[in-house]
């Protein structure tokens, strides 16, 4: 079997049952975007070190995957594949938690920076925001979102900020306050 099937030579690619849509339709650009963030959640998982933080993004690519899943089904055949549930977001929650305990109270906005994975946090944190944005587009054009998965996104970014915390105090960066400047 190959990988490219010329089906979608013309614009056009199928959702999860075989409608077709055009690709730039508002499930493809959530979807899309969430791959996007997949992929940068794998880079994200490479750059560290630490065995429990490389399990909790593996289990994350994996509720990534079936946020993808939600996105791209429309109708009935979304009774036949996985779902987002509360429990994925509370553990996220438990996790942010966890590792917010460790860390000084946050007294300003901070700029994004000092260690690539820390970074690598905030770029996963943005993108996670866009998929958020895209998926709210798509609940507002009537289109049918699970509500659970809105959640977890959200959770999710709040998670990248807080890793990027974690990660510069591990690596011992000094995180740099923003002072906005008043003209």
């Amino acid at each position: 079997m190959t990988v490219y099937t010329k089906t979608g030579d013309k614009g056009q690619t199928a959702l999860i049952g075989g409608k077709r849509v055009e690709k730039n339709h508002p499930r493809i650009e959530a979807y899309g975007t969430v791959d996007e963030l997949m992929a940068h959640t794998a880079l994200l998982m490479d750059m560290l070190e630490n065995e429990l933080d490389k399990d909790f993004l593996l289990w994350i690519l994996d509720r990534l995957m079936t946020v993808s899943s939600a996105l791209a089904a429309e109708g009935d055949v979304r009774k036949k594949i996985p779902r987002v549930a509360t429990s994925d977001t509370a553990r996220v929650e438990r996790r942010i938690d966890e590792m917010d305990s460790g860390l000084e109270p946050m007294d300003s906005f901070v700029l994004p920076g000092g260690h690539p994975a820390a970074s690598q946090c905030h770029v996963a944190r943005t993108v996670c925001r866009r998929a958020e944005r895209r998926i709210v587009g798509l609940a507002d054009d009537r289109y049918d979102v699970p509500a659970e998965v809105a959640g977890f996104i959200n959770r999710l970014s709040d998670y990248f900020f807080v890793l990027s915390r974690k990660i510069a105090k591990d690596f011992n960066i000094i995180t740099k306050k923003w002072t906005p400047v008043v003209s």
